[in-house]
């Protein structure tokens, strides 16, 4: 018996877009509730607000709307290397027959790096590479990353946000 194939989320981004965070593929929770990083153990939304403290209280709570205009504010952009795939759960390891995103295809006029949201994504930053910005593999958000404490997480995200303007 055939698995059936996924079908990842379409890109969160704007023309302001300056960081593009690129994923693997969304998990089991996002795919169902259709939002970047929906599981509540992941710990992409609670970086972000710690990142930009002067954001509203309660951002990481609020709609997926408002968490998404939140972030294209801030010139920071979503989508993962991977438009689909066959997975049983919402582990990594799991992808099997993945087809990568055309992420040049996105032309976003203000792009000035990317950013790996672990290491399955970073896997495909040749890709990537060719777009000619800096490119980052960043600690996973995923609950399944528990050997980076979230301080340590943080810390790595700041940087390449504070190097690019966003923070």
């Amino acid at each position: 018996m055939a698995a059936t194939v996924l079908t990842g989320l379409p890109p969160l981004v704007s023309p302001a877009t300056r960081v593009l965070i690129l994923g693997s593929f969304p998990g089991v929770r996002s795919l169902q509730a259709q939002q970047y990083y929906g599981h509540p153990q992941n710990q992409f939304w609670k970086i972000l607000q710690a990142i930009w403290p002067s954001s509203p209280d309660g951002i990481c709570a609020s709609s997926y709307e408002s968490r998404s205009t939140w972030l294209l504010e801030r010139g920071l952009g979503v989508w993962d290397v991977y438009a689909s795939c066959q997975r049983e759960g919402s582990l990594d390891t799991a992808i099997r027959d993945a087809v990568v995103n055309d992420i040049a295809r996105l032309q976003l006029p203000q792009l000035q790096a990317i950013a790996h949201n672990g290491g399955e994504s970073y896997k495909h930053a040749r890709h990537t590479q060719t777009l000619g910005v800096p490119v980052y593999k960043l600690p996973s958000t995923s609950p399944a990353n528990a050997s980076w404490t979230f301080e340590r997480k943080l810390a790595a995200w700041r940087e390449v946000m504070e190097r690019h303007g966003l923070a």
